[in-house]
């Protein structure tokens, strides 16, 4: 069965997955020249760097979230549905979805990251993860039912596993989390729960290598661990997480009784089966400078599941929103020029600075030229973050949120909305 889809006289582009790099490409290319067909499992766009916020109750999830439908509205020759992707006939260019087929002129896979637990299955099978919107919200309610759970306990070492929290990896999701769940300890749980003593609550970070926020600077680096040490987290460098069962995190320094283990300390890339392509040690699909898989101008991979193979011996750029989005556009710009018969220019990355916030009034930001943090850094963080927004009502509502947080020590999404069923492993 093949999808339903207007048939006219433009060649179509598909691209598979609308995170930064497909939401970029798609409104890049010019209606006049292609018809974009947007396959995505999800209706909506969401904006990744701000999902912790979510699961600490900073965020409504709706916030950072937008429809993909609204955000092209009244783009000519766009058609987006919602479909989950099976495989690839490169022979016959030709996609097999969850709702049909459909037949494409230029493919473009745009299907980002998943979780990387390295074979670790126990890991894998017990541990939280934060790639996703759901995966935030079900984060959100395991660390409130914890706190439920730990109210209703007279054993002192299960309330110990209830409100002691693991974070492994520290890079930027990794601390931004563990600086959320500070200032949810020190500020707003002790006012939700006064018959608990919150200093009970522990929060580690384990990190395999031998300092936090290792993709920016040493000042950034030294300066997060210190802000991070401020704040009470324990921090664990030169430290491998070998196993977690579900109650109990085993490294190669000590062991952490935790009934929470949130993962953060590795992607790969998440291509679709049956695409004729190259994967690196990654899992991402190597491409040229052009973003091209192969040799063929008619097949593509963009951001996270892409990796550049003249970049980082081999490795590609990093996995970030910015490459993501830059390569969107180089790409769209680049099928905007081979539908006029111009030639297509390399991709180049600009790295405009990276950034990572660790609570209130921490927060490091590197340029090129400048590398500072502290109270200045913060306010640059939370500015940029708004901007990067697609949507003014979304902007305006993080906006409340934040000064509402700010001025009252308040967050207002400490909500169960549905109950995270998880393995008892005590039993």
């Amino acid at each position: 069965m093949q999808i339903n889809l207007p048939q006219i006289d433009l060649p179509r582009v598909v691209i598979i997955g609308c995170g930064f790099a497909g939401l970029k490409l798609a409104k890049t290319l010019d209606d006049k020249l292609f018809q974009t067909v947007l396959l995505d499992k999800n209706n909506y766009h969401t904006f990744q760097p701000l999902m912790y916020q979510v699961a600490s109750s900073g965020l409504e999830p709706d916030s950072i979230v937008y429809p993909v439908r609204k955000v092209f509205k009244g783009k000519k020759h766009f058609h987006f549905r919602m479909a989950t992707v099976k495989k690839i006939d490169e022979a016959n260019k030709n996609i097999s979805t969850d709702i049909g087929s459909i037949s494409y002129d230029y493919l473009v896979i745009a299907t980002g990251a998943v979780s990387n637990y390295f074979g670790m299955a126990n890991i894998e099978n017990n541990a939280l993860s934060m790639k996703s919107l759901v995966d935030s919200l079900d984060l959100r309610s395991v660390i409130l039912q914890n706190f439920e759970q730990a109210l209703n306990t007279s054993d002192l070492k299960e309330r110990e596993n209830l409100m002691n929290f693991v974070i492994v990896g520290a890079g930027a999701t990794g601390v931004e989390l563990a600086g959320a769940l500070a200032e949810l300890k020190k500020y707003i749980l002790p006012k939700d729960y006064p018959d608990l003593d919150i200093r009970m609550m522990q929060i580690h970070i384990v990190e395999a290598s031998d300092k936090v926020l290792s993709n920016m600077s040493p000042h950034a680096s030294a300066k997060s661990l210190k802000f991070l040490k401020e704040l009470g987290i324990n921090v664990w460098l030169n430290t491998q997480l070998k196993d977690y069962d579900g109650a109990l995190a085993t490294t190669t320094k000590n062991t952490i009784p935790t009934k929470t283990l949130i993962w953060t300390a590795g992607v790969k890339g998440d291509p679709i089966h049956g695409i004729n392509a190259t994967l690196d040690r990654s899992n991402r699909i190597v491409v040229d400078n052009f973003n091209r898989i192969g040799s063929s101008n008619h097949e593509f991979a963009i951001g996270d599941v892409a990796a550049i193979a003249s970049e980082n011996e081999g490795k590609g750029h990093a996995m970030l929103a910015s490459v993501a989005g830059q390569q969107g556009v180089r790409l769209g710009k680049n099928l905007n020029a081979l539908a006029r018969q111009k030639d297509m220019k390399a991709f180049q990355y600009t790295d405009k600075g990276t950034m990572a916030t660790i609570g209130r009034f921490r927060a490091v930001v590197d340029l090129s030229y400048f590398k500072f943090g502290g109270f200045f850094a913060w306010f640059i963080w939370m500015f940029l973050h708004l901007m990067l927004l697609i949507d003014f009502r979304n902007r305006l509502v993080v906006f409340v949120n934040w000064a509402w947080s700010f001025f009252k020590y308040d967050r207002g999404i400490r909500l169960i909305i549905r109950k995270v069923k998880r393995t008892d492993t005590t039993s």
